[in-house]
C-alpha cells in the first residue's frame, strides 16, 4: 500500500505538467510567443500589461485603464468613455501559425482574435482576418478581401445596402453555431495555414473557413478585440520552423 501511494504522488504532478505544457501542434514546433500573465502591475491604477502587450486605451478610451492583470490572467473591460472596442495587441510575425489560449466570456459578451499586417496598405488599419466568438456563435472572416478592403469599406460607407457588395461580402465570412458555457474557462486553438482558418474550442473543431485573404504572407500583429468584457490566459503562438 505504501509503495502504491508513493507512485501515485509522483505520477499526478507529471500528468498535470503535461496537461499545462502540451506537445507542439502537428507541423508547428517553433514557439513565437507565450505569456501566462503570472505577474503583477507595479501600480494597480496604471495599465501595465507587460511582455510587449499594447492597448488602445490612450487613443480610444481617454487613457482609462481597460486591461487588468488579475488572478494570473488578463481581464479586459471596455471603458464607458471608449469610442471603440478594446484592442489588446501583441506584435508577432508569421505566415502560418497556431494560436492557443484560454478564455472566458459572459452572457452577451464576445471575444475577437484579429490578425493584422500594419504595413498592408490595401486594407483599413492592417486588418487581414479574424474570428469573433460569442456564446451562441463563431464567425471567421477574411477581412483583407472583405469588409476591410479599402474600396469595399469606402463603398459601404457610401451605400451599405448595395446588393452587389453585400453579395460579395457574404462570401468573405462564415458563421457557425455554438453553445458555449458562459463565465467558464475554455481552451481555444486557432490554426492559420495557407488560406484556411480553423478554430477548435475545448479540443473540438467548431469552424473552418477558406478564403484568399487569409493566405496573406506577412502577418505581424495579433489583436485581442473585446467589445465589452473578456478574460484571456496562457497565450501561446506556434510557428513553422521554415515559416517566412
Amino acid at each position: 500500500m505504501k509503495l502504491a501511494t508513493i507512485t501515485l504522488l509522483i505520477v499526478l504532478p507529471a500528468a498535470q505538467a503535461a496537461a499545462k505544457d502540451p506537445a507542439p501542434p502537428k507541423g508547428f514546433a517553433k514557439i513565437l510567443f507565450e505569456d501566462d500573465f503570472n505577474r503583477e502591475e507595479s501600480d494597480p491604477s496604471k495599465e501595465e500589461p507587460g511582455n510587449g502587450w499594447q492597448t488602445n486605451s490612450k487613443s480610444r478610451a481617454q487613457g482609462v485603464k481597460q486591461v487588468n492583470l488579475a488572478e494570473g490572467a488578463a481581464h479586459i473591460t471596455m471603458a464607458k468613455v471608449a469610442d471603440h472596442g478594446v484592442s489588446f495587441t501583441q506584435d508577432v510575425a508569421f505566415r502560418d501559425a497556431v494560436i492557443q489560449m484560454r478564455f472566458k466570456i459572459g452572457e452577451g459578451k464576445d471575444l475577437g482574435i484579429n490578425i493584422a499586417d500594419m504595413k498592408e496598405k490595401s486594407v483599413h488599419a492592417g486588418h487581414i482576418c479574424m474570428v469573433r466568438i460569442k456564446p451562441d456563435s463563431l464567425q471567421i472572416s477574411d477581412l483583407k478581401t472583405g469588409n476591410m478592403k479599402l474600396e469595399h469599406r469606402e463603398a459601404r460607407q457610401k451605400n451599405k445596402n448595395d446588393p452587389k457588395l453585400k453579395k460579395l461580402l457574404a462570401t468573405k465570412s462564415e458563421t457557425f453555431k455554438l453553445d458555449l458555457e458562459t463565465d467558464e474557462w475554455h481552451d481555444l486553438k486557432i490554426r492559420i495555414e495557407g488560406d484556411e482558418f480553423t478554430v477548435e474550442i475545448d479540443g473540438k473543431e467548431v469552424g473552418s473557413f477558406s478564403s484568399e485573404g487569409i493566405a496573406h504572407p506577412t502577418k505581424s500583429r495579433i489583436r485581442v478585440a473585446v467589445n465589452s468584457e473578456a478574460w484571456i490566459d496562457d497565450v501561446k503562438v506556434w510557428g513553422k520552423d521554415k515559416d517566412r
